[in-house]
């Protein structure tokens, strides 16, 4: 991050290289698309970039990094209501390390709908799900993320575990 503030952009592409698994894991988890993913992450970095004076150096790059990436995808969810419950071949895979063809499938189905709960939470329960379990946030930092006081983050998080354990009782 130094030497990309100090003029260095071929370091930013380093950075890139390091958190575009990251940062897209979480643009995925919480739109469902992949290409909708592949353009928000893209923008993530195109934002830090723009936005290098604002990155705390005390603080690990990634939640920064991830937490920009979050907001834009709540944004984008706000924007666009539309449920984003589409399978893409991605989803369809067999997990990697399946035995038996039988016991692969339920695995890959039983993926699926964790996928089609947590795509059916609403979004800043979503939102925050994915930050806290995924990215690794804590509780300031998702309320910092998403711009909300601590106590709603808290309950986006309770309601949000509540609804997707109702989705999966069946499932898990």
């Amino acid at each position: 991050m130094l030497r990309t503030r100090g003029g260095e952009v071929d370091a930013f592409g380093e950075i890139v290289r390091r958190y575009q698994s990251s940062v897209f894991n979480v643009c995925y988890r919480l739109l469902g698309e992949r290409r909708e993913a592949e353009d928000q992450t893209q923008e993530a970095f195109l934002r830090a970039y723009q936005r290098l004076d604002s990155y705390d150096s005390e603080r690990p790059f990634g939640p920064w990094m991830r937490t920009i990436a979050g907001r834009l995808c709540l944004n984008h969810l706000e924007k666009h209501r539309a449920n984003l419950l589409s399978l893409d071949e991605e989803s369809d895979r067999l997990p990697a390390g399946a035995g038996e063809p039988e016991d692969a499938h339920r695995a890959a189905e039983r993926q699926r709908a964790i996928r089609r709960a947590l795509l059916a939470l609403p979004a800043k329960q979503r939102t925050a799900l994915e930050l806290r379990h995924f990215g690794g946030l804590s509780y300031a930092e998702i309320a910092e993320a998403m711009g909300l006081p601590l106590s709603d983050v808290k309950s986006h998080l309770f309601r949000g575990r509540r609804l997707l354990a109702e989705g999966l009782r069946d499932v898990v």
